[in-house]
């Protein structure tokens, strides 16, 4: 990366805004206004706010086109509304003119954003509209917070009353190969002093990338984490799951097991229903036995329309969360929400659809 490149504000915690302010001469008792102002306040223009003169001055001479430091605002190429009038998608323009989608769900009592941690995504999942588009880059940290801030922005316009509660990092991309980046943003997401999502209103979902995995255990990541698990044996996983031939099944089910024992934290498990490919009997007890000992929830999703594949019927479906169930294991089916305009789970490619008019 080119040390002269500017640098978006939107990038840094808050540790680091003291240090930027530092090397301008600026003392750190303005980081604290300053960061109000990104993100607590969600500010997209730093010229108007009433700052004190020293920080004043070192954002005139510093933060603007052309200069050090930049903002990342990203351009909203369309906003879709989904019929069900809790959903919208939001397609974005980055600097560099990639495209990425971020969805804004309410629930009963909350609002929830589902964010996006890549344009593209490099694991290949074969019911995954994403995961077919192919890997193009990473996001930067700034890049992830601007969509939460995007996401909260619209909910106050919508109604003042209004708080983004949650937080899923389950959009375009595989958060867990972009760690990095992901656990920075996460950590600007959470800080009590700005945005203020709670860690235990957060979850990354992967799809099973162990580094990531062990990672999250090594350092009692306060987040949830969610495996996107899909398989009882490692040939049911692999054929849907690509990545599974770097990171086999079991190798995973060690990794879960590693970070429940690190953490005593509960492992969400994603089960996407996929007719004549996982949703049988036999795979459910398999499944039982593959998760004995592991405090996990499982989240039965019916497949959305991205592939060949169909979704199972309700009956098998039902029959898969009673044997799970019987085992123990807490078991619900996820709420489904924008399927019309392709915002569901597993659905999302950065395309531009016919807009849909809320009733």
């Amino acid at each position: 990366m080119d040390a002269t490149a500017p640098s978006s504000l939107h990038d840094f915690g808050f540790s680091e805004m003291v240090d930027v302010l530092a090397a301008g001469g600026v003392i750190a008792h303005h980081a604290k206004a300053l960061w109000r102002a990104l993100h607590r306040d969600g500010r997209q223009d730093l010229t108007s706010c009433d700052f004190l003169p020293p920080l004043k001055r070192w954002i005139d001479a510093n933060v603007g086109e052309g200069k050090a430091f930049f903002l990342d605002a990203p351009e909203v190429v369309d906003e879709i509304h989904s019929s069900d009038g809790l959903t919208r998608k939001f397609l974005l323009r980055l600097g560099d003119g990639q495209v990425i989608e971020t969805v804004l769900m309410g629930y009963d009592g909350r609002h929830t954003v589902c964010v996006s941690s890549q344009a593209g995504c490099a694991m290949g999942c074969v019911f995954c509209a994403t995961g077919q588009m192919g890997f193009v880059r990473h996001l930067r940290p700034g890049e992830i917070v601007a969509q939460v801030l995007h996401a909260r922005r619209i909910l106050k316009q919508i109604d003042p009353r209004k708080r983004l509660r949650n937080l899923v990092m389950m959009g375009m991309g595989e958060p867990l190969h972009n760690i990095n980046a992901v656990m920075q943003a996460l950590d600007i997401i959470s800080d009590v002093r700005g945005i203020n999502i709670g860690p235990s209103k957060i979850a990354i979902s992967t799809v099973g990338v162990v580094p990531g995995i062990r990672r999250m255990a090594e350092e009692d990541s306060p987040y949830r984490l969610a495996v996107s698990l899909h398989g009882s044996t490692e040939e049911e996983r692999a054929a849907l799951v690509p990545v599974s031939q770097r990171w086999p099944l079991e190798m995973l089910i060690g990794a879960c097991r590693e970070y429940g024992r690190k953490t005593g934290k509960r492992i969400f498990f994603e089960w996407t229903l996929i007719e004549g490919k996982n949703d049988s009997p036999e795979t459910a007890a398999r499944l039982v036995d593959l998760l004995d000992g592991i405090d996990a929830h499982i989240n039965l999703i019916p497949l959305n329309p991205t592939s060949g594949f169909a979704g199972s019927a309700s009956r098998s479906g039902h029959a898969f969360q009673k044997t799970l169930r019987a085992a123990g294991f807490p078991c619900t089916f996820r709420q489904r929400r924008g399927i019309d305009v392709a915002a569901g789970c597993g659905m999302l490619k950065a395309d531009r659809r016919a807009r849909s008019v809320p009733g």
